[in-house]
């Protein structure tokens, strides 16, 4: 009896490309691909539920048909074109600084509108406005010179609106004094003679021709803001996650096959060895 010859297992390649799991491959590959149709039509559902915000912001509208007296905007009405008739306090003009104008820094020229039209409860209400940009401090104080020693006249005014923004703390080592966001809260605490008015608690960047010695503030429409289905989202990248594991599971499969007949071989082998060193004992004997 000779001695047995150790197994030689095929390669984990040549098993992979026998028929029947090059058969198994393509239905994993069938399977993979109806997940993944499915994935992009749950991506298509996303798109097709998901809707544009969109808001008629360049139709300018009355003002107080858009904004109301302390409270601030609607999201429908903020970026809101909006238009009202008033006159302009030549005592309540001021500046902020560190205003960026089409990417450009300077300062705002602000002011305090009263519209003629009284609100709901029959009081004025006054309005912050930002009448323009200068690029720097000496002719923003210039145009506001000016300003002040026009006679008040009652004009219309068009601008866009917008809501009052946050104060921030000075920084250290700068003028606390210095005023850079457009806070009605704060401004309301400097304006003279408001008596018992409303207040909107949002402001306008007129547009038009700004007022001499200015430019006009670069104010564009607000982004139009896209909503997304999220659940239609996961089910796409579970249907993703789907297809992978057909592909992986037909590798597993092969790879089982495979070590199962690596094993089966192997224990075959030493049954055979055993067998011939029994006989070879016996022999010997």
């Amino acid at each position: 009896m000779s001695k047995p010859v150790p197994p030689r297992t095929e390669s984990l390649g040549r098993t992979m490309v026998r028929p029947k799991w090059i058969a198994a491959l393509l239905l994993a590959l069938a399977i993979a691909a109806a997940f993944a149709w499915l994935g992009q039509w749950q991506l298509a559902r996303a798109v097709q539920s998901g809707h544009v915000v969109e808001h008629p912001t360049e139709t300018v509208m009355p003002l107080n048909r858009i904004a109301t007296v302390n409270s601030p905007p609607t999201d429908a009405g903020i970026g809101q074109l909006v238009r009202t008739r008033g006159s302009f306090a030549p005592d309540d003009y001021g500046m902020l600084a560190g205003r960026l104008n089409d990417g450009t820094a300077g300062y705002w020229v602000i002011a305090r509108f009263t519209p003629s039209v009284v609100d709901a409860k029959g009081h004025t209400a006054q309005l912050a406005v930002a009448r323009g940009w200068a690029p720097t401090e000496q002719k923003a104080k210039a145009a506001i010179a000016r300003l002040e020693a026009q006679d008040p006249t009652t004009v219309t005014l068009v601008g866009r609106l917008l809501p009052s923004e946050a104060p921030e703390a000075p920084k250290e080592n700068t003028d606390p004094f210095v005023m850079k966001d457009m806070s009605v809260a704060a401004l309301v605490n400097l304006w003279h003679g408001i008596g018992n008015s409303d207040i909107y608690s949002s402001y306008v960047v007129e547009h038009g021709t700004p007022p001499a010695g200015l430019s006009s503030i670069y104010s564009p429409p607000p982004i139009e803001q896209a909503t997304v289905d999220w659940l239609n989202i996961f089910y796409a990248a579970e249907w993703a996650i789907f297809a992978g594991f057909a592909l992986f599971l037909w590798y597993r499969l092969v790879k089982d096959a495979w070590e199962k007949q690596r094993e089966d071989d192997e224990a075959a082998y030493q049954e055979a060895l055993a067998a011939w060193e029994a006989s070879s004992k016996q022999n010997l004997d």
